[in-house]
């Protein structure tokens, strides 16, 4: 064979693959179809911009009262222990209630807080423990939002585009999170906090406006069971899970070893890097910037290849040495790429998780297994909030950075070394998730609940 020929033949794989990805890539937007799922997802995508305004802004603020790591910690800390104490019974409320009037009652009440605090920062009356009281207020709205959130993109998008709808979603908060705080840091380093909360508040009504707008095919399930004796009966199902176990395994080392890490960059803006708040939103920008590019291209292209188990364990060394470099950088440009490469990778772990787990749980405990997925990931946010704002506080955030990367790099080879079948396992895009109903099947290619657990491989 010829050079000419095998430069051409290399030439039409090339195009071929290239045809594939695109192919992909537009197949990922498929669920958009669904004109309630369109309705919702451009609601939520004007609510959650002004969502990640008042995270930076609200960070600032408590920088500026206490000039704290520890109390950054804590405030996160606060905010998120709801979530760790809820989740037994909110999973189980959220299969059982209308789940768009749910969520219609927890955006209203997050609007409220969010004037209220508008109003108190405007007014110059704030005070730490008006933040901590306002950060609980809405830890508990979040605990019963966030599983009848992730639970109603599936009812909008239906079972079979439900993994895509995640992924469309998930490009609609990293679309968020990277504009919502460089957009915060403008508005407070030219007009002050207090009008990122004000905007925060008035974006809640897009999102309220969508929820009365679009019909769900949800058909809630009333059970005579106590609350948490169902969340035991979704934990009971895991148990079987291992795969399962392995997402929330996941989930666990990005949440508590990697996005703690956020909740420093207040400081690594004064103390570490010498800037203001215009710099604390382009921090958090430039990793919104690398999870935006995550969801657009990186997460489409993951869901499709071999090797899950793999993918996600590469994901998170690959996080864990970004966060490595950033703790070491005092160069802001340097800083920027670190915190941009961490972006490319947690959105895959997340949305991989969330998107198999709905799809490896059975319909009727679907929220109940979300809340599991979200207390084992975001619930534990009030503990590495804690250990990271006291590790700052003792020595230095970069210090506790550093610390947090490597405990995320030791896990994650754990979980790889003591899980072989991890590393063969292979989830294709679309997976089976059995309806309600008595076990069919042994173990292998179903789970004890029917659930497949050893999908057919996905193309390379």
């Amino acid at each position: 064979m010829t050079p000419l020929s095998n430069l051409r033949q290399a030439g039409a794989r090339t195009a071929e693959q290239a045809q594939r990805a695109g192919r992909a890539f537009a197949s990922s937007f498929n669920p958009l179809r669904e004109r309630n799922l369109r309705l919702y997802l451009s609601g939520q995508a004007v609510s959650l911009m002004g969502t990640w305004m008042q995270i930076t802004a609200q960070s600032w603020v408590v920088w500026e009262l206490s000039r704290s790591e520890a109390v950054l910690g804590l405030v996160a800390m606060i905010g998120s222990l709801p979530l760790l104490i809820l989740s037994p019974w909110t999973g189980v409320w959220a299969d059982r209630l209308n789940r768009r009037r749910v969520l219609v009652a927890t955006q209203t009440l997050a609007m409220l807080l969010a004037f209220t605090l508008a109003l108190l920062v405007q007014t110059r009356t704030v005070q730490l423990w008006h933040v901590f009281a306002l950060a609980f207020g809405l830890g508990i709205v979040g605990a019963l939002d966030f599983p009848s959130q992730q639970a109603f993109i599936g009812d909008l998008a239906g079972l079979s585009h439900v993994r895509q709808a995640v992924v469309i979603n998930a490009m609609i908060v990293q679309l968020s999170r990277m504009l919502g705080p460089s957009l915060a840091g403008w508005v407070v380093g030219s007009l002050g906090t207090a009008p990122a909360f004000w905007i925060n508040g008035v974006s809640f009504l897009a999102v309220i406006g969508s929820l009365l707008a679009v019909e769900s095919r949800q058909a809630p399930r009333h059970g005579s069971a106590s609350g948490l004796s169902e969340f035991v009966e979704g934990i009971r199902f895991i148990a079987g899970q291992p795969r399962i176990q392995d997402l929330l395994g996941f989930t666990f080392l990005v949440t508590l070893f990697g996005i703690s890490n956020m909740q420093l960059m207040p400081a690594f803006a004064t103390e570490v890097l010498g800037r203001g708040p215009e710099a604390l939103g382009l921090l958090m920008g430039a990793s919104g910037a690398g999870a935006l590019t995550s969801a657009l291209f990186v997460v489409p292209v993951g869901q499709r290849l071999r090797r899950t188990g793999l993918l996600l364990g590469t994901a998170v060394v690959w996080t864990g040495l970004f966060f490595l470099l950033f703790s070491l950088s005092h160069a802001f440009t340097l800083s920027l790429a670190a915190l941009f490469c961490t972006g490319l990778s947690v959105p895959l772990v997340l949305t991989t998780a969330n998107g198999l787990i709905q799809t490896l749980a059975p319909n009727h405990m679907r929220a109940r297994v979300i809340s599991a997925w979200l207390m084992v990931g975001f619930g534990m946010q009030p503990v590495a909030g804690l250990m990271v704002g006291t590790t700052g506080k003792l020595f230095g955030a970069p210090a506790a950075v550093r610390i947090n990367a490597l405990a995320m790099l030791a896990g994650v080879v754990g979980l790889l070394l003591f899980r072989p079948e991890l590393r063969e396992w292979s989830a294709s895009l679309s997976t089976h998730r059995p309806q309600a109903g008595p076990p069919t099947g042994p173990a292998g290619r179903e789970g004890p609940t029917g659930a497949s657990v050893d999908p057919t491989p996905a193309e390379p």
